[in-house]
């Protein structure tokens, strides 16, 4: 018996190689498109892109390597960064700007120049929250401001964060192409068949892109690889916080205080990830996972997985 007969019918978008095969490929870029389009509501229309080189380096040897999911640019040559954050990491704002810093630099001119720059977009999907005010605002929009007049200070930097654990319309419940996206990117791999309410023909094409049983042997090995990887560092996660709130709490509840309590557990929490994260980091690299891979799954830098 074949096994994706027990598998599920569509593949899972927080996956690496989920989420490459729907948009990072070339034959299905117009889904990267209506996505792109849906998010900056019809203020921006992407009618084209290309797709470039997601490995980049500083402009110095020593400079750290940077690793996008997706990165192109459309027809008036505004770059666009899309990158599938599948857990917290204790930086991550960070992270997107500095890789903000890899398309603004490279369209540096040798020679005469007047610094004109094109527009660059920064969109991070979440798998996690990190606005913990806020349970229904998911979606973030962000540019650098006048913090005295509140006004836009410079308009060609965008960073758009997506929480998607914070979505949870159901399909009723949905109204216009952002919020069908967001609950295909929410809910695919749960589905067993196409909802009434994506009826688009762009919608279309994706479910016959996602669909698991049509994949080659290539791809659906792959895909299973991916799969395991994203189970494998989910599990190690949710275990590590669960535990590590415990040993927090614990820890707290010794030193008699309220403040000890919420102390401890975030010393927990922070002792426990990073004791997990290693853990995992070896069991992968143990397996011949590529370092890249590992670093994006575990949240350590390459150096800490080198030195294991």
């Amino acid at each position: 018996m074949d096994r994706r007969e027990l598998s599920d019918r569509y593949v899972n978008p927080y996956t690496d190689f989920g989420f490459k095969k729907l948009f990072g490929t070339e034959i299905n870029k117009d889904l990267l498109i209506s996505f792109i389009n849906s998010l900056l509501h019809g203020k921006e229309v992407v009618k084209d892109l290309t797709y470039l080189n997601t490995e980049h380096l500083g402009t110095g040897e020593a400079d750290r390597k940077a690793v996008f999911d997706v990165y192109c640019e459309n027809e008036n040559g505004e770059k666009i960064l899309v990158e599938m954050q599948r857990g917290e990491q204790q930086f991550f704002k960070d992270r997107s700007l500095y890789y903000a810093t890899f398309p603004i630099r490279e369209q540096g001119q040798k020679g005469e120049w007047n610094y004109k720059l094109k527009a660059v977009y920064v969109i991070g999907i979440l798998n996690f929250t990190f606005d913990e005010q806020s349970d229904d605002f998911y979606h973030h929009e962000v540019k650098l401001m006048d913090t005295r007049t509140k006004e836009v200070f410079y308009d060609k930097l965008t960073f758009i964060y997506l929480e998607m654990p914070k979505f949870n319309k159901s399909e009723e419940e949905l109204n216009g192409m952002f919020e069908k996206w967001l609950f295909v990117l929410r809910n695919l791999s749960r589905l067993m068949e196409r909802p009434k309410a994506l009826q688009e023909r762009i919608f279309t094409k994706l479910f016959e892109a996602a669909e698991i049983a049509k994949f080659t042997k290539t791809e659906y090995d792959s895909y299973e690889e991916s799969l395991k990887i994203y189970r494998d560092w989910k599990n190690t996660i949710d275990t590590a916080k669960i535990k590590s709130k415990e040993e927090g709490r614990k820890e707290g509840l010794k030193e008699g205080r309220k403040e000890g309590l919420k102390e401890g557990e975030k010393i927990g929490i922070e002792k426990g990830a990073k004791k997990k994260a290693i853990e995992m980091a070896q069991s992968l690299k143990a397996k011949g996972v590529a370092i890249s891979i590992i670093a994006e799954c575990s949240g350590l830098s390459e150096e800490e997985i080198n030195s294991l």
